[in-house]
């Protein structure tokens, strides 16, 4: 059976979604491709976003989605270097906070917070970047009790390799076959949302036995980690990366560790996707991108919509990623 998608935006490439309701409309904060003429290669140079734009909607599926124009731009960021990927925006006591990965001028990626009065912005950024932050993929979870958690990492471009226990390591490495993946990191933030509260932790993704996921597995953790709640559970998913699947995994706390559950969105047009999960008015979705409307360019992705389905089990009903 199909699902139905939307390009949300046809007339602008945007990629890298995250999606939170605020103040009964569904907020869209994604990263802004260009053709910028950078060649493309392994580390990512080719995703040169310099801006971010917010799109608006109340009807996800067929109804107006209003792009409130750029909102933040590495000219504005005292500490930028380049490249501005993905971002997540959280809400506490009226306020807006936008983190985002950027390279500083050393070339290394750092996680940034910009603040708003309003989720439209604009937002203004903090004259430095977060203690200790690192790599890149941003996502921001409020669990029931106040508390907010912050996911990042990304390996290849995203730098995550160059990382042990939360130190940069002089000579970085990929784990070999059959060794533990490298996993995702998770942070609680401050009261004043402005650093990390402790020290990140690795967000582990293991099998039915407990066992860690290898590094060889095509399931295992690459980028684009979201955190979701359904039924009580914690739903960590992320992209496989170079495999080209969207996959999940659940838990019973924000930390983990998370058991491999299965394959949300099956591979797209594109080198990749990234994604979030949003439930709004009594229905999920799944928010991603392919690079179908600019002829499979990897670096001028649009932004997809499609409805979310569960089974009576809490299992994610799999997506096909090119079936329209």
């Amino acid at each position: 059976m199909k699902t139905e998608k939307r390009y949300l935006l046809p007339d602008d490439y945007m990629a890298d979604p995250s999606a939170h309701v605020f103040n009964g409309k569904v907020y869209i904060y994604p990263s802004h491709d260009w053709e910028s003429g950078v060649p493309e290669n392994d580390n990512g140079d080719h995703f040169n976003m310099e801006d971010y734009h917010v799109l608006s909607t109340e009807d996800i599926m067929h109804g107006e989605v209003k792009d409130h124009g750029m909102v933040l731009s590495v000219k504005d960021i005292p500490w930028a270097g380049r490249q501005l990927w993905d971002c997540d925006v959280a809400e506490k006591d009226g306020k807006y906070y936008m983190y985002f990965p950027l390279k500083d001028k050393n070339d290394i990626f750092h996680i940034g917070v910009a603040v708003s009065d309003k989720p439209e912005g604009p937002f203004i950024p903090q004259p430095d970047p977060i203690r200790g932050s690192y790599s890149i993929d941003v996502a921001v979870f409020r669990d029931d009790n106040g508390s907010y958690y912050m996911y990042f990492g990304g390996i290849w471009g995203g730098q995550l390799q160059r990382y042990r226990d939360n130190k940069a390591v002089e000579n970085p490495s990929l784990p070999a076959s059959g060794e533990p993946a490298l996993p995702a990191r998770v942070a609680r933030i401050s009261d004043d949302m402005l650093q990390f509260a402790e020290e990140p932790h690795p967000v582990v993704v293991v099998d039915e036995n407990g066992k860690p996921l290898t590094a060889d597995d095509p399931h295992r953790f690459f980028e684009a980690s979201w955190m979701h709640k359904y039924n009580g559970k914690y739903y960590f998913s992320y992209s496989t990366g170079d495999t080209h699947l969207l996959c999940y995994a659940v838990g019973d706390n924000p930390y983990g560790p998370f058991v491999y559950q299965g394959v949300i969105l099956t591979p797209v047009v594109g080198w990749t996707t990234h994604h979030c999960i949003l439930e709004y008015k009594g229905k999920w979705y799944l928010f991603h991108h392919d690079s179908a409307p600019s002829g499979g360019k990897t670096w001028l992705r649009s932004l997809k919509v499609c409805e979310l389905q569960y089974d009576e089990n809490g299992k994610i009903t799999t997506i096909n990623g090119t079936d329209e």
